[in-house]
C-alpha cells in the first residue's frame, strides 16, 4: 500500500494578502456594475494603516470621463475593509482611518487592440484575443462532495467557520486575521484520516491562550471537519506561537495575487502561476482557469475519471488556445486522448466563448475572493456547474 501525508492551507478574509484581494475584486465588481465590458487590472498593497491601489482600468461606457466621476474608489475600498471586519478600536488598520493612495490609469492601447474584437495594425484577425500569454490549469477529483481535494476543502471550512462566528459578534476577542492548515493521510490515493490541524487566529489582548485553544477545537474543528476523519491521534496546534494580537496589515504587508495556491487546489495539481483577483475576464489568467475547473469538474461528475487535470496555453491577442491537454492520472474510464476529443467537441476555448459560456461579464467576483475560487455552491459561480456531464458522455460514445 502507498501511504503519504498531504497538507493544504487556507487564510481568512483578514489576512493581509486577502485584504488586498478583497479590495481588488471589489473595485472590479464596481466597474462591471457600470459597464460589463470594463477592462480592469487592479493591484492592491496594504501595510499598517495604508492602502495603495494601482493598475489599469478602462470603462468604455463613460468615454473620456475620469473613473472617479462614476466610481467613488475610496468608498469602495473602505466598504470592503469594513466588510472584512477591521472596525475594532484596537485595529491600526481601520476602515475609517486608513490612508488611500490611488494610482489607477487606463489600459494600454497596445493590449486593448489585441483583446478587442476588431482589426488592428499588425493583428492577423478581428476576433477577441487572450488578454495575455500564459498557461492555466483546472482540476477536480472525487475526494469531497465539492469534487475538490480534501486537505484544501477542510482548511477552507475552518476559515469560513471562524469568520462566521466572528461576524456574529458572540466571541468578542476574535479578530479578522487567521490561517488554517490540515494534513491528511492518504492510503492508496484515498484520504483516510486527518493527522493534524493548525489554526492561528488573531485575538484581542485580554484573552487567555487556553480559552482560544478550547474554542478552536470544540467550536470550530470538531463542528466542521468530518468526524470519521478525526482520530484520538489527531494533533491540534492552536496559535502555536502563543500570542497573535498584532495581525492583519499592521503585522505584515499584503499584496494582490499572493495566495494563488490557497485560491486554487491547495497544492494538489499544478498551477500556471497567474493570479485571479482584480482581473476582468478578458484576462485568461482568471477566465481560463475557471474554464479549466468547469471542464475538469464535468469530467469527474460524468464518471469519466476520479481525478482530472486540464491545461490550456494562450498567446496574447490570439483567439485560440495554442494547446489543450488532459491528464486523468490513470483513473479514466476511457483513454485520455478520447476524453480530450470529447472535451473539444463540447467546449469552446476561445477567450470570447469562455466569457459567454460562463457568463463572466457580471459583478460576481467578490463572491469568489475568499476561501478558494473553487468548490463553492453559489449559482453565480458558473464554473462549478456540472451541466455538461451528459454532453461529455454522449460525445465520448
Amino acid at each position: 500500500m502507498s501511504t503519504y501525508i498531504f497538507s493544504s492551507e487556507s487564510v481568512g478574509e483578514g489576512h493581509p494578502d486577502k485584504v488586498a484581494d478583497t479590495i481588488s475584486d471589489a473595485i472590479l465588481d464596481a466597474c462591471l456594475s457600470i459597464d460589463p465590458k470594463s477592462r480592469v487590472a487592479c493591484e492592491t498593497f496594504v501595510k499598517s494603516n495604508v492602502v495603495v491601489v494601482g493598475g489599469e482600468i478602462t470603462i468604455p461606457k463613460i468615454g473620456n470621463k475620469p473613473i472617479g466621476s462614476v466610481i467613488n474608489i475610496e468608498k469602495v475600498i473602505r466598504d470592503a475593509v469594513r466588510g472584512i471586519g477591521y472596525t475594532n478600536g484596537d485595529d491600526v488598520f481601520h476602515a475609517d482611518q486608513i490612508f488611500i493612495n490611488n494610482y489607477l490609469t487606463t489600459q494600454s492601447p497596445d493590449i486593448a487592440q489585441g483583446v478587442d474584437a476588431k482589426k488592428a495594425k499588425g493583428k492577423k484577425h478581428a476576433e477577441q484575443g487572450a488578454g495575455d500569454q500564459g498557461i492555466m490549469f483546472g482540476y477536480a477529483c472525487n475526494e469531497t462532495p465539492e469534487l475538490m481535494p480534501a486537505p484544501i476543502m477542510y482548511a477552507h471550512r475552518l476559515g469560513r467557520e471562524l469568520t462566521r462566528i466572528r461576524k456574529t459578534g458572540k466571541i468578542k476577542w476574535l479578530r479578522p486575521d487567521a490561517k488554517s492548515q490540515v494534513s491528511v493521510e492518504y492510503v492508496d490515493g484515498k484520504p483516510t484520516r486527518i493527522v493534524n490541524v493548525v489554526i492561528s487566529t488573531q485575538h484581542a489582548a485580554d484573552v487567555e491562550h487556553a480559552e482560544i485553544e478550547k474554542f478552536c477545537i470544540e467550536q470550530v474543528i470538531k463542528k466542521v471537519l468530518p468526524k470519521e476523519m478525526l482520530t484520538k491521534d489527531t494533533e491540534y496546534l492552536i496559535n502555536p506561537t502563543g500570542n497573535f494580537v498584532v495581525g492583519g496589515p499592521q503585522g505584515d504587508s499584503g499584496l494582490t495575487g499572493r495566495k494563488i495556491i490557497v485560491d486554487t487546489y491547495g497544492g494538489t495539481g499544478r498551477h500556471g502561476g497567474g493570479a485571479f483577483s482584480g482581473k476582468d475576464p478578458s484576462k485568461v489568467d482568471r477566465s481560463a482557469a475557471y474554464m479549466g475547473r468547469w471542464v475538469a469538474k464535468n469530467i469527474v461528475a460524468a464518471g469519466l475519471a476520479t481525478k482530472c487535470e486540464v491545461q490550456f496555453a494562450y498567446a496574447i491577442g490570439h483567439p485560440l488556445p495554442v494547446s489543450v491537454h488532459v491528464d486523468t492520472f490513470g483513473t479514466g474510464t476511457k483513454p485520455d486522448e478520447k476524453i480530450l476529443a470529447a472535451i473539444l467537441k463540447v467546449f469552446s476555448f476561445k477567450p470570447a466563448d469562455i466569457v459567454k459560456q460562463l457568463k463572466l461579464l457580471r459583478p460576481i467576483y467578490s463572491k469568489s475572493t475568499n476561501y478558494g475560487h473553487f468548490g463553492k455552491t453559489d449559482p453565480d459561480l458558473t464554473w462549478e456547474a456540472t451541466d455538461k456531464a451528459a454532453a461529455l458522455i454522449k460525445a465520448i460514445g
